[in-house]
C-alpha cells in the first residue's frame, strides 16, 4: 500500500520530468536538427531515473546492478549525442560567422557603427547621459573588440560600468580568453569583464571596475560562524545522546558516551568542508568561514558557504559544488557499508526493521549486506550505520536543485540560470507539499524555510557564463541528483515486503 506522502513525491517526481522533457521539446523544436539533438542529451540524462521512480511508483523495484547498467548506458548515449550536436553546431555556426562578417563589413563601410554613435554625447544638454567609467578608459575598452572576437554594436551605462551588446564570434571560452587578455593589457587590472547572456539570451559584454567583485568576511560575519560551530557541537551531540537512549542536557556526566558517535558524525561534516575547500583552492577562488546550521533532528544541516572572488566559469561553480557533497557521500557509504557489514546479534543499536524502509538507497543496501535479518521485527545494527546514513541525509539535503544549496548551484551550472530559477521554486513547492501531507515530521519544513529565507537566491553570474561544463559533468550531475531522490525518497510497504524488509 501507498501512504500519502509517498504517492504525492512520487507522482510529483514523474510529472515534473514529464513536463520538463515536454517543455523542452518545445523549446527546442524550431531549431531543426541542433534542437531536436540538445533535447535528446535531455532525455538520455532523465531517461534512468525516470524510468526508476516510474517503474517504482507501479511497484515494481529494479536492483542495483539495472540502476547501475542504466546509467553506464545513458552516459554513453548523452556522450555520443554530445559530439553530434558540437559538430553540427560547428558547421552551422562557421556559416553564420561568414554571412554575418560579409554583412557588417559592409554595413561598417557605409555608415558609423551604432557603438560609436551611442556613446556620442547628444547636442542637448539636459539628455546628456554620464557612462560612469572615465572616457578615455571607455575609448581604451572599446578598443578590445572586434570583428573576430565580439562586434560591439551598442554601448548602455550600467551601474558604475558598461553594457556592450553585440554579436559572438567563435567559441565563448577563446573569445573571452582573447577579450580579457586585451583589456588587462590596456588598463591592468582595474576592470573586470563578464561575458554572460542578457535577459533576451543574446550575449553581452559587461565591464565593472574591480572593486565591485566579493568582499571578504567581516569579523561580524566570522564571530557569527564560531559561534555556529560551537551549537553544532552541541546539537550533534545532542543527537548522538538521542540515539543512545538519554538527552545530554539532562545528563551531562555522560559526556564521553555521546562522544564517539558524535566524533564521527564530525568526519562526514569535514570531508564536506575539505573536499569543496581543497578543489577551490585549486581552482584559485576564496571561499568564506562555513556558516553551520544547527538542528536537533540530525545534528546539522552542513554548512552555508559563500564565494569570496568571482568564478572564472561554470565549470568552476560545478567543481566545487560537487566535491563537497562527492567526498561526504563517500564516506558516507563507506561508513554505512562498514557498519551493516560489522552489525551482529548484540551490536550496540537495535532498531526496528520498518526505519530501513524510509530511504531507497540505504534500504537496498541493507537489504544486499544483511538479507534475511531484515525480516526480524528488530534488528541489531553497528553504530556506523547510523552516522553513515545520517551522512547520506545532510549530503542529500544539500543536493537538492534549489538557490545556493550545492544541488541548485549544480542545475545553475549545467543548465544556467533560468533553469535554476526555476528548480528553486519547483523544489520549494514539492517541499511544501510534503510537509502538509506528512505533518509528524518537522524536518522537511524546517528545511523548505531554511532554503527560503537563506539559500533561495541564485550564484552571481561567472565571468565567463556562456561556456558551458562538458558531458561527463552533466553525467555527475545526473548522478548527484540520483542520490539525492534515492537517499530522502522512502520504499513504500508493498514494494519493502517484496523485498523482504520489515518484520
Amino acid at each position: 500500500m501507498f501512504t500519502a506522502s509517498e504517492t504525492t513525491a512520487t507522482v510529483l517526481i514523474v510529472l515534473v520530468a514529464l513536463g520538463i522533457l515536454g517543455w523542452g521539446f518545445y523549446r527546442a523544436k524550431p531549431f531543426g536538427k541542433i534542437g531536436i539533438l540538445a533535447w535528446l542529451q535531455s532525455v538520455a540524462l532523465m531517461t534512468p531515473w525516470l524510468l526508476f521512480f516510474g517503474l517504482f511508483a507501479a511497484g515494481i523495484y529494479i536492483n542495483l546492478v539495472g540502476i547501475l547498467l542504466l546509467l553506464i548506458v545513458s552516459t554513453g548515449l548523452y556522450i555520443f549525442l554530445g559530439s553530434k550536436l558540437r559538430a553540427a553546431s560547428q558547421d552551422l555556426g562557421l556559416r553564420e560567422q561568414v554571412a554575418r562578417a560579409v554583412r557588417e563589413r559592409q554595413e561598417s563601410s557605409n555608415q558609423p557603427t551604432e557603438a560609436s554613435a551611442a556613446t556620442t554625447p547628444p547636442t542637448d544638454p539636459l539628455k546628456v547621459e554620464v557612462v560612469p567609467i572615465p572616457d578615455e578608459d571607455l575609448k581604451k575598452i572599446q578598443g578590445i573588440f572586434g570583428f573576430e572576437t565580439f562586434f560591439a554594436t551598442e554601448t548602455i551605462p550600467y551601474q558604475d560600468g558598461v553594457i556592450f551588446n553585440g554579436n559572438l564570434r567563435g567559441e565563448p571560452a577563446t573569445v573571452y580568453e582573447r577579450l580579457s587578455a586585451s583589456l588587462k593589457e590596456r588598463l591592468s587590472d582595474r576592470y573586470r569583464l563578464f561575458l554572460i547572456q542578457n535577459p533576451e539570451e543574446k550575449p553581452v559584454v559587461i565591464i565593472l571596475p574591480s572593486s565591485n567583485q566579493p568582499q571578504p568576511s567581516t569579523t561580524a560575519q566570522k564571530a557569527l560562524a564560531v559561534a555556529l560551530f560551537l551549537a553544532t557541537v552541541l546539537t550533534s551531540l545532542e543527537t548522538a545522546s538521542f540515539l543512545l537512549g538519554f538527552s545530554l542536557f539532562d545528563n551531562f556526566n555522560r559526556l564521553p558516551e555521546a562522544l564517539p558517535l558524535s566524533l564521527g558524525f564530525w568526519v562526514v561534516l569535514a570531508a564536506y568542508e575539505i573536499g569543496r575547500r581543497w578543489v577551490a583552492k585549486q581552482e584559485k577562488v576564496s571561499l568564506s568561514w562555513p556558516l553551520f546550521i544547527p538542528t536537533v533532528q540530525i545534528g546539522s544541516f552542513g554548512a552555508i558557504v559563500r564565494f569570496e572572488s568571482l568564478l572564472p566559469n561554470r565549470s568552476t561553480l560545478f567543481d566545487i559544488a560537487l566535491a563537497g557533497p562527492a567526498a561526504s557521500a563517500i564516506i558516507s557509504v563507506i561508513m554505512l557499508l562498514t557498519g551493516l557489514l560489522l552489525s551482529h546479534p548484540g551490536s550496540l543499536f537495535q532498531i526496528p526493521s520498518e526505519f530501513f524502509q524510509g530511504s531507497i538507497l540505504v534500504g537496498s543496501l541493507a537489504r544486499v549486506v544483511l538479507g534475511s535479518a531484515l525480516h526480524q521485527t528488530i534488528v541489531d545494527i553497528h553504530p556506523l550505520t547510523v552516522i553513515g546514513w545520517l551522512g547520506l541525509v545532510i549530503t542529500a539535503l544539500n543536493l537538492m536543485p534549489a538557490g545556493q544549496l550545492d544541488g541548485g548551484r549544480i542545475i545553475q551550472a549545467i543548465y544556467g540560470r533560468k533553469i535554476a530559477r526555476r528548480s528553486t521554486v519547483a523544489t520549494l513547492i514539492i517541499l511544501g507539499i510534503l510537509s502538509f501531507a506528512n505533518p509528524g515530521n518537522p524536518l522537511v519544513l524546517y528545511w523548505a524555510i531554511v532554503i527560503l529565507f537563506l539559500q533561495r537566491d541564485l550564484e552571481r553570474p561567472s565571468l565567463n557564463e556562456l561556456s558551458e561544463p562538458d558531458d561527463a559533468r552533466a553525467a555527475l550531475g545526473l548522478l548527484a541528483l540520483f542520490l539525492t531522490i534515492a537517499t530522502l525518497l522512502p520504499l513504500t510497504p508493498g514494494l519493502a515486503g517484496r523485498l523482504g524488509i520489515g518484520g
